[in-house]
């Protein structure tokens, strides 16, 4: 057998890590606790088949690379500016308190300064995963609190990229102040990102249109790993910065491409695949005996993470003009830690800054606080309502009036529609010119602005991969439409919207013909093909060209849509349509005409025109008033602007035309 150790590592690591990742969404948890612990499992702490740290550590850099330029690919200064009153000095208070707090922590541990301002740090930013998928999972990512957090991660971003430049700069000081090394270390990251943002911004973006017009799918993924590793590697080796800065910077200047969702896409299993080493490798880090030998530090250092860091988010409320539950929601979302605490704590511990025991405590606070993030939202409701309970304290921390959210109470009987692309477009279009109430699920954020521009209810989330869907109290709505035309993700949203209402009306789309059996095995009323179902409108507008009448040829492809767009003729009720279709008289047409003021209709009853006497055809409907009369009585008499639907032969209707429109009498 041919030894092959990086293979072995590789399937090993991403087999437990499936494992407990599995285990962590079985049991309501994020899958990041899974992997972590997956990695403790595979760890040279516990016993057991042990993997090979550097061998898996070196596949994590690339998990560092592609995590840091995705956060790069997704940054946006608009969102911190958006919410720049309360992110940028929020964040900047909020780093410097929780660092404050971990290093005076340390510190009575006897720690040396440096590893307690690492220490410090680490604790002091929060994950962005974890955030966003918290809040999305429940229904907060859309509102204003939900950016208000989002805009302050992305200031708590920047400053960790800036801690991840000056590290290794304090760590050759030996803590001492030097400020020619560290003049030096900025000036370099400062050049690398003005050559980046200068020449990247002209030659990253116009090398990826190239490549995309080359048409190869191969090509521009190659570009991309080349971009993100090339520019990482030209980071580090020639300019001495670290590579999470270099592949920050390059996924900040491709998000400015018009590729940048494509790039997204592209490398999003590269990322996910590598990211999961990440998170593994950290875990094999960890020693559990050594935690379990110091669990009072385990403990207080969790609930300083949990805890103390969303005591200073809500203090903060007393010093800044916004409702106190933006602060409430900015607090949960926070309390916790995530991989830029890993990264952070890396660098210390390669720098020598941190031993591997110390780095173990980080570790630990990070599991438990990741762990416990998603019960902190389901404490939001009792929180405030025991600071309410409080009346001067909620007084002065809720200092301003409460910015309108989406009235949940009023969605009754409305429409959800998940997916806000062209057709998502074109039925939210119909139904707001109807009036009828709906309300949107959408995970483009661009999407959602334009959405809420518009005044249309929204909820911003991947109805398929979060709990955003239980937001939508499909309980009190009347139909749900999914328009996205990912098929396994459509799966998802009917599965879970029939589990949560059985009688809900379904509307699904499907991109192939095995989806559409699936989806309607899934619990979906109707399934939509729409490419078979161009091919079933071809059908139809064939037929009635030939003279067909509209009826027979309706009813025959609502008997292919009912058997799934099969148009082998196959079942009894489209040989019966088929048939019908084959015997029915093909002369009879039905024409709509309206009444003018001179028409000779006009003021008499059906009985007194005796239009079937004069022409043989025949009254079968009338409009009026958007009313719509089917068979008319005899007594019914003719209006000014009425709609009048004739049935007859082709020259009994020219008959019936011609007379009306003259004002010839009857």
């Amino acid at each position: 057998m041919h030894d092959v150790p990086l293979l072995i590592n590789i399937t090993l690591a991403l087999i437990v890590a499936f494992v407990g990742g599995v285990i962590a969404r079985r049991i309501g948890l994020p899958t990041i606790v899974g992997y972590l612990l997956a990695g403790i499992a595979i760890g040279p702490f516990t016993p057991g088949f042990v993997g090979d740290i550097e061998t898996i550590q070196q596949l994590a850099e690339l998990g560092v690379i592609f995590l840091m330029f995705g956060v790069g690919l997704h940054f946006s200064f608009q969102d911190l500016w958006n919410v720049r009153d309360i992110a940028i000095p929020g964040a900047l208070i909020q780093t410097a308190f929780a660092t404050l707090l971990g290093f005076g922590l340390s510190q009575l541990w006897g720690w040396t300064p440096l590893a307690g301002l690492v220490l410090g740090l680490a604790i002091s930013v929060a994950s962005t995963v974890v955030l966003l998928r918290g809040l999305m999972d429940n229904s907060l990512l859309n509102t204003s609190h939900g950016q208000a957090a989002v805009g302050w991660l992305v200031m708590e971003d920047i400053l960790s990229v800036l801690i991840l430049v000056l590290m290794p700069t304090f760590a050759a000081s030996a803590g001492t102040f030097n400020g020619r090394d560290l003049a030096i270390t900025l000036l370099k990251a400062a050049a690398f990102v003005a050559i980046m943002f200068f020449a990247g911004t002209r030659l990253l973006p116009w090398l990826l249109e190239k490549i995309a017009h080359t048409r190869s799918r191969e090509l521009f993924i190659l570009a991309i790993l080349a971009i993100t590793l090339g520019t990482a590697m030209s980071a580090s080796e020639l300019f001495g910065v670290s590579l999470a800065l270099g592949a920050f910077v390059a996924g900040a200047i491709i998000s400015q491409s018009h590729l940048s969702h494509q790039v997204g896409a592209d490398l999003f299993s590269f990322r996910e695949t590598f990211s999961v080493l990440f998170f593994v490798s950290v875990g094999m880090l960890v020693n559990p005996v050594f935690l379990w030998q110091n669990m009072g530090q385990v403990v207080s250092l969790g609930l300083l993470v949990v805890f103390g860091k969303a005591i200073i988010v809500i203090l903060m409320g007393f010093f800044f003009p916004r409702p106190a539950r933006t602060f409430l929601v900015v607090a949960v979302g926070l309390s916790q830690v995530g991989e830029f605490s890993f990264i952070l704590g890396q660098g210390g511990l390669s720098l020598n800054l941190l031993d591997s025991n110390q780095y173990s405590l980080i570790l630990a606070a990070a599991l438990i606080s990741i762990t416990v993030n998603p019960f902190m939202y389901k404490l939001l409701p009792w929180l405030e309502t025991q600071l309410r309970r409080i009346p001067g304290f909620w007084k002065k921390l809720d200092a301003n009036s409460h910015i309108l959210e989406i009235k949940k109470d009023k969605l009754v009987d409305h429409v959800v529609i998940i997916g806000y692309g062209r057709v998502g477009k074109h039925m939210v279009d119909v139904l707001e010119k109807l009036s009828v109430p709906m309300l949107v699920i959408e995970a483009d954020a661009d999407r959602i602005t334009s959405l809420n521009q518009r005044k249309i209810p929204t909820l911003y989330g991947d109805a398929s991969n979060s709990e955003v869907i239980n937001h939508a109290h499909l309980d009190r709505a009347s139909v749900l439409v999914v328009t996205i035309p990912d098929e396994t993700s459509a799966e998802l949203i009917v599965t879970a919207a029939r589990d949560l209402n059985p009688d809900l009306p379904i509307v699904a789309r499907a991109a192939s013909e095995d989806g559409v059996k699936l989806l309607s095995e899934q619990g979906a009323n109707h399934t939509i093909h729409p490419e078979l179902e161009g091919g079933l409108e071809m059908v139809h507008h064939t037929l009635l060209s030939l003279g067909y009448p509209l009826q027979e040829v309706h009813r025959y492809a609502e008997a292919v849509r009912k058997d799934r767009y099969d148009f082998n003729i196959t079942t009894d009720e489209e040989h019966r349509s088929l048939h019908e279709l084959l015997v029915a008289f093909q002369g009879i047409e039905i024409a709509w005409l309206t009444l003018a003021d001179n028409s000779s209709l006009v003021g008499k009853s059906l009985a007194e025109a005796n239009i079937r006497a004069q022409t043989g055809a025949s009254v079968v409907a009338l409009l009026r008033n958007e009313q719509l009369v089917a068979n008319p009585k005899s007594m019914t008499v003719f209006e000014i602007g009425d709609r009048v639907g004739f049935i007859g032969e082709k020259e009994q209707l020219e008959t019936v035309t011609a007379l009306i429109s003259d004002g010839s009498p009857l």
